[in-house]
Protein backbone atom coordinates (compact mmCIF):
# COMPACT_ATOMS: atom_id res chain seq x y z
CA UNK A 1 0.00 0.00 0.00
CA UNK A 2 2.85 2.21 1.28
CA UNK A 3 4.26 1.52 -2.44
CA UNK A 4 0.90 3.05 -4.23
CA UNK A 5 0.74 6.61 -2.31
CA UNK A 6 3.31 8.33 -4.06
CA UNK A 7 1.35 6.75 -7.63
CA UNK A 8 -1.66 8.23 -6.23
CA UNK A 9 -0.14 11.18 -4.81
CA UNK A 10 0.97 11.95 -8.56
CA UNK A 11 -2.89 11.92 -10.15
CA UNK A 12 -3.76 14.36 -7.71
CA UNK A 13 -1.00 16.82 -8.31
CA UNK A 14 -1.55 16.31 -12.55
CA UNK A 15 -5.00 16.60 -12.45
CA UNK A 16 -5.85 18.20 -9.54
CA UNK A 17 -6.84 21.85 -11.69
CA UNK A 18 -9.14 19.67 -13.84
CA UNK A 19 -10.54 18.19 -11.43
CA UNK A 20 -11.88 21.60 -9.43
CA UNK A 21 -13.04 23.28 -13.00
CA UNK A 22 -15.24 19.91 -13.64
CA UNK A 23 -16.77 20.56 -10.53
CA UNK A 24 -16.94 24.19 -10.54
CA UNK A 25 -17.30 25.36 -13.93
CA UNK A 26 -20.88 23.14 -14.62
CA UNK A 27 -22.03 24.18 -10.74
CA UNK A 28 -21.46 27.93 -11.54
CA UNK A 29 -23.21 28.12 -14.75
CA UNK A 30 -26.45 26.36 -13.35
CA UNK A 31 -26.11 28.59 -10.31
CA UNK A 32 -25.66 32.00 -12.21
CA UNK A 33 -29.04 30.38 -15.07
CA UNK A 34 -31.14 29.81 -12.00
CA UNK A 35 -30.17 32.57 -10.37
CA UNK A 36 -30.78 35.29 -13.04
CA UNK A 37 -32.73 33.51 -15.48
CA UNK A 38 -36.26 32.28 -15.90
CA UNK A 39 -37.56 29.37 -14.72
CA UNK A 40 -41.25 28.46 -15.65
CA UNK A 41 -43.42 26.01 -14.24
CA UNK A 42 -46.68 25.64 -15.15
CA UNK A 43 -49.80 26.46 -13.16
CA UNK A 44 -51.83 23.61 -13.54
CA UNK A 45 -48.63 21.43 -12.55
CA UNK A 46 -47.62 23.99 -9.49
CA UNK A 47 -51.64 23.13 -8.27
CA UNK A 48 -51.49 19.71 -8.66
CA UNK A 49 -48.31 19.00 -6.83
CA UNK A 50 -49.06 21.61 -3.80
CA UNK A 51 -47.40 21.55 -0.95
CA UNK A 52 -45.19 19.05 -2.71
CA UNK A 53 -43.43 21.07 -5.10
CA UNK A 54 -40.58 22.22 -2.76
CA UNK A 55 -39.70 18.48 -1.54
CA UNK A 56 -39.61 17.76 -5.62
CA UNK A 57 -37.56 20.72 -7.01
CA UNK A 58 -34.86 19.86 -3.91
CA UNK A 59 -34.39 16.13 -4.82
CA UNK A 60 -34.68 17.00 -8.96
CA UNK A 61 -31.84 19.76 -8.55
CA UNK A 62 -29.91 16.78 -5.92
CA UNK A 63 -30.37 14.49 -8.44
CA UNK A 64 -29.77 16.66 -11.29
CA UNK A 65 -26.49 18.00 -9.94
CA UNK A 66 -24.73 14.57 -8.71
CA UNK A 67 -25.82 12.37 -11.49
CA UNK A 68 -24.41 15.83 -13.80
CA UNK A 69 -20.78 15.43 -12.43
CA UNK A 70 -21.04 12.09 -11.85
CA UNK A 71 -21.69 11.70 -15.77
CA UNK A 72 -18.99 14.55 -16.56
CA UNK A 73 -16.34 12.61 -14.68
CA UNK A 74 -17.22 8.83 -15.76
CA UNK A 75 -16.33 9.97 -19.09
CA UNK A 76 -13.65 12.16 -18.68
CA UNK A 77 -11.95 9.33 -16.60
CA UNK A 78 -12.47 7.06 -19.49
CA UNK A 79 -10.38 10.07 -21.71
CA UNK A 80 -7.76 10.04 -19.46
CA UNK A 81 -7.60 6.54 -18.92
CA UNK A 82 -7.29 6.04 -22.06
CA UNK A 83 -4.09 7.70 -22.71
CA UNK A 84 -2.52 7.18 -19.87
CA UNK A 85 -0.05 3.79 -20.97
CA UNK A 86 2.20 6.22 -23.08
CA UNK A 87 2.00 9.05 -21.19
CA UNK A 88 5.04 8.34 -19.15
CA UNK A 89 6.50 7.69 -22.64
CA UNK A 90 5.80 10.58 -24.10
CA UNK A 91 6.65 12.66 -21.00
CA UNK A 92 9.89 10.95 -20.32
CA UNK A 93 8.57 10.86 -17.05
CA UNK A 94 9.20 6.74 -17.09
CA UNK A 95 12.80 7.31 -16.02
CA UNK A 96 11.90 9.16 -12.95
CA UNK A 97 9.55 6.61 -11.94
CA UNK A 98 11.41 3.45 -12.57
CA UNK A 99 13.30 4.70 -9.65
CA UNK A 100 10.60 4.45 -6.98
CA UNK A 101 10.12 1.30 -5.46
CA UNK A 102 6.84 0.50 -7.56
CA UNK A 103 6.05 -2.52 -9.77
CA UNK A 104 4.83 -1.30 -13.33
CA UNK A 105 1.45 -3.45 -12.76
CA UNK A 106 1.42 -0.75 -9.50
CA UNK A 107 2.11 2.04 -12.05
CA UNK A 108 -1.10 0.89 -14.34
CA UNK A 109 -3.55 0.03 -11.19
CA UNK A 110 -2.95 3.31 -9.56
CA UNK A 111 -4.32 5.85 -12.44
CA UNK A 112 -7.72 3.18 -13.04
CA UNK A 113 -8.31 3.38 -9.21
CA UNK A 114 -7.73 6.88 -9.22
CA UNK A 115 -9.53 8.06 -12.19
CA UNK A 116 -12.60 4.87 -12.29
CA UNK A 117 -13.44 4.66 -9.07
CA UNK A 118 -12.05 7.56 -6.46
CA UNK A 119 -12.85 10.63 -8.98
CA UNK A 120 -16.50 9.65 -9.34
CA UNK A 121 -17.37 8.90 -6.18
CA UNK A 122 -15.85 12.26 -5.24
CA UNK A 123 -17.74 14.25 -8.16
CA UNK A 124 -20.95 12.04 -6.94
CA UNK A 125 -20.52 13.45 -3.20
CA UNK A 126 -19.44 17.37 -4.66
CA UNK A 127 -22.96 16.95 -7.09
CA UNK A 128 -24.68 16.71 -4.10
CA UNK A 129 -23.14 19.06 -1.72
CA UNK A 130 -23.44 21.67 -4.69
CA UNK A 131 -27.03 20.22 -5.64
CA UNK A 132 -27.95 21.70 -2.18
CA UNK A 133 -27.11 25.30 -3.58
CA UNK A 134 -28.99 24.86 -6.84
CA UNK A 135 -31.91 23.47 -4.93
CA UNK A 136 -32.05 26.42 -2.04
CA UNK A 137 -31.83 28.81 -5.21
CA UNK A 138 -34.75 27.12 -7.35
CA UNK A 139 -36.78 26.67 -4.23
CA UNK A 140 -36.18 30.30 -3.10
CA UNK A 141 -37.20 31.52 -6.76
CA UNK A 142 -40.46 29.87 -7.08
CA UNK A 143 -41.73 29.35 -3.74
CA UNK A 144 -39.85 31.11 -1.56
CA UNK A 145 -36.68 30.87 0.60
CA UNK A 146 -39.18 29.59 3.42
CA UNK A 147 -40.36 26.32 2.43
CA UNK A 148 -36.81 25.03 1.30
CA UNK A 149 -36.04 25.58 5.40
CA UNK A 150 -39.21 23.72 6.17
CA UNK A 151 -39.00 21.06 4.39
CA UNK A 152 -39.17 17.52 6.24
CA UNK A 153 -35.15 17.49 6.11
CA UNK A 154 -35.12 14.23 8.47
CA UNK A 155 -37.43 12.28 5.59
CA UNK A 156 -35.31 13.71 2.77
CA UNK A 157 -31.81 13.02 4.01
CA UNK A 158 -31.90 9.42 4.99
CA UNK A 159 -33.53 8.88 1.53
CA UNK A 160 -30.88 10.40 -0.50
CA UNK A 161 -27.98 9.19 1.38
CA UNK A 162 -29.50 5.71 0.69
CA UNK A 163 -29.39 6.63 -3.03
CA UNK A 164 -26.08 8.35 -3.12
CA UNK A 165 -24.70 5.14 -1.13
CA UNK A 166 -26.69 2.44 -4.00
CA UNK A 167 -24.13 4.80 -6.63
CA UNK A 168 -21.26 4.07 -4.89
CA UNK A 169 -21.74 0.53 -4.05
CA UNK A 170 -22.56 -0.18 -7.57
CA UNK A 171 -19.61 1.60 -9.23
CA UNK A 172 -17.19 -0.97 -8.57
CA UNK A 173 -19.59 -3.18 -10.23
CA UNK A 174 -19.91 -1.27 -13.32
CA UNK A 175 -16.25 -0.58 -13.67
CA UNK A 176 -16.14 -4.36 -13.51
CA UNK A 177 -18.23 -5.08 -16.15
CA UNK A 178 -17.07 -2.28 -18.27
CA UNK A 179 -13.18 -2.96 -17.84
CA UNK A 180 -13.15 -5.49 -20.95
CA UNK A 181 -13.74 -2.73 -23.14
CA UNK A 182 -11.48 0.18 -20.61
CA UNK A 183 -8.44 -2.08 -21.21
CA UNK A 184 -8.82 -2.79 -24.41
CA UNK A 185 -9.11 0.61 -25.49
CA UNK A 186 -5.46 1.19 -23.35
CA UNK A 187 -4.32 -1.77 -24.69
CA UNK A 188 -5.00 0.30 -28.05
CA UNK A 189 -3.78 2.98 -27.10
CA UNK A 190 -0.58 1.85 -26.12
CA UNK A 191 0.15 0.14 -29.73
CA UNK A 192 -2.04 2.04 -31.75
CA UNK A 193 -1.75 6.34 -30.12
CA UNK A 194 -4.29 7.95 -31.16
CA UNK A 195 -6.33 5.73 -33.22
CA UNK A 196 -7.10 3.10 -30.15
CA UNK A 197 -10.90 4.26 -30.32
CA UNK A 198 -11.41 4.53 -34.03
CA UNK A 199 -9.58 0.60 -34.22
CA UNK A 200 -12.12 -0.21 -31.29
CA UNK A 201 -15.48 1.42 -33.23
CA UNK A 202 -14.75 -0.20 -36.29
CA UNK A 203 -13.35 -3.86 -35.12
CA UNK A 204 -16.32 -3.97 -33.01
CA UNK A 205 -18.53 -3.04 -36.67
CA UNK A 206 -16.91 -4.90 -38.84
CA UNK A 207 -16.20 -7.76 -36.71
CA UNK A 208 -19.88 -7.75 -35.58
CA UNK A 209 -20.81 -7.84 -39.01
CA UNK A 210 -18.57 -10.39 -40.19
CA UNK A 211 -19.15 -12.78 -37.86
CA UNK A 212 -23.17 -12.04 -38.67
CA UNK A 213 -22.32 -13.35 -42.38
CA UNK A 214 -20.23 -16.68 -41.07
CA UNK A 215 -22.71 -17.46 -38.54
CA UNK A 216 -25.94 -15.48 -38.22
CA UNK A 217 -24.95 -13.52 -34.99
CA UNK A 218 -23.13 -10.15 -34.51
CA UNK A 219 -21.68 -11.37 -31.48
CA UNK A 220 -18.96 -8.67 -30.87
CA UNK A 221 -22.05 -5.73 -31.11
CA UNK A 222 -24.11 -8.29 -28.66
CA UNK A 223 -21.03 -8.70 -26.13
CA UNK A 224 -20.28 -4.82 -25.80
CA UNK A 225 -24.02 -3.86 -25.78
CA UNK A 226 -24.86 -6.65 -22.87
CA UNK A 227 -21.56 -5.46 -21.06
CA UNK A 228 -23.10 -1.37 -21.24
CA UNK A 229 -26.36 -2.51 -20.17
CA UNK A 230 -25.20 -4.87 -16.99
CA UNK A 231 -22.99 -1.90 -16.32
CA UNK A 232 -26.13 0.20 -16.37
CA UNK A 233 -27.94 -2.37 -14.16
CA UNK A 234 -24.74 -2.19 -11.59
CA UNK A 235 -25.65 1.57 -10.82
CA UNK A 236 -28.81 1.00 -11.03
CA UNK A 237 -31.08 -1.92 -11.39
CA UNK A 238 -35.06 -0.16 -11.40
CA UNK A 239 -36.71 -4.00 -10.74
CA UNK A 240 -39.91 -3.59 -11.52
CA UNK A 241 -40.91 -6.42 -8.75
CA UNK A 242 -39.60 -4.33 -5.61
CA UNK A 243 -42.99 -1.85 -4.43
CA UNK A 244 -42.43 1.28 -2.77
CA UNK A 245 -46.13 1.55 -2.01
CA UNK A 246 -47.90 4.38 -0.32
CA UNK A 247 -49.01 7.28 -2.10
CA UNK A 248 -47.91 10.00 0.24
CA UNK A 249 -44.57 11.58 -0.72
CA UNK A 250 -43.29 11.15 2.97
CA UNK A 251 -44.08 7.00 2.78
CA UNK A 252 -42.37 7.17 -0.59
CA UNK A 253 -39.27 9.01 0.92
CA UNK A 254 -39.18 6.58 3.64
CA UNK A 255 -39.08 3.08 1.53
CA UNK A 256 -36.18 4.47 -0.19
CA UNK A 257 -33.79 3.04 1.57
CA UNK A 258 -34.89 -0.56 1.41
CA UNK A 259 -35.85 -0.31 -2.61
CA UNK A 260 -32.11 1.12 -2.57
CA UNK A 261 -31.07 -2.11 -0.85
CA UNK A 262 -33.13 -3.90 -3.18
CA UNK A 263 -31.74 -2.76 -5.95
CA UNK A 264 -27.96 -3.57 -4.59
CA UNK A 265 -29.24 -7.08 -4.34
CA UNK A 266 -30.32 -7.22 -7.35
CA UNK A 267 -27.45 -5.87 -9.20
CA UNK A 268 -24.99 -8.22 -7.44
CA UNK A 269 -27.49 -11.46 -8.64
CA UNK A 270 -26.05 -10.40 -11.66
CA UNK A 271 -22.22 -10.67 -11.37
CA UNK A 272 -22.06 -15.18 -11.93
CA UNK A 273 -22.55 -15.09 -15.12
CA UNK A 274 -20.03 -16.01 -17.87
CA UNK A 275 -20.21 -12.87 -19.82
CA UNK A 276 -18.56 -11.43 -16.53
CA UNK A 277 -16.15 -14.35 -15.94
CA UNK A 278 -15.11 -14.19 -19.54
CA UNK A 279 -14.80 -10.18 -19.85
CA UNK A 280 -13.03 -10.05 -16.47
CA UNK A 281 -10.11 -12.87 -18.02
CA UNK A 282 -10.00 -10.92 -21.44
CA UNK A 283 -9.54 -7.78 -19.26
CA UNK A 284 -6.67 -9.66 -17.15
CA UNK A 285 -5.38 -10.68 -20.41
CA UNK A 286 -5.20 -6.72 -21.47
CA UNK A 287 -3.32 -5.57 -18.13
CA UNK A 288 -0.77 -8.15 -18.41
CA UNK A 289 0.03 -7.07 -22.10
CA UNK A 290 0.05 -3.46 -20.63
CA UNK A 291 2.50 -4.64 -18.51
CA UNK A 292 4.67 -6.50 -20.79
CA UNK A 293 4.39 -3.36 -23.05
CA UNK A 294 5.95 -0.74 -20.12
CA UNK A 295 8.41 -3.33 -19.12
CA UNK A 296 9.58 -3.09 -22.68
CA UNK A 297 9.20 0.81 -22.73
CA UNK A 298 11.42 1.43 -19.64
CA UNK A 299 13.71 -0.85 -21.07
CA UNK A 300 14.44 1.01 -23.93
CA UNK A 301 14.37 4.00 -21.58
CA UNK A 302 16.64 2.33 -19.39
Amino acid sequence: MNKLIPLLQREWLQYRFGWALMVAVPLGVALLLLAFGEIQIGQEAAKTVGSKLAPLLTVASLAGSAVTLFLIACFTSIIIVAGMARRDHSDRSVEFWLSLPATHSASLAAPLLVHLLLVPAAALLAGLAGGLLVSLVVVARVVGVGEWFAMPWLDLLPAVGALTARMLAGLPLAMLWLSPLILLVVLLSAWFRSWSWVILGVGIGLGSQLLKQLFGQPFLSDVTLALLKQAGNALVYADSEFKMGGSDGVERLSALPAWAWHDFVMALRELPSPLLLGGLLFAGGCFYLLVLWRERGAGAAG
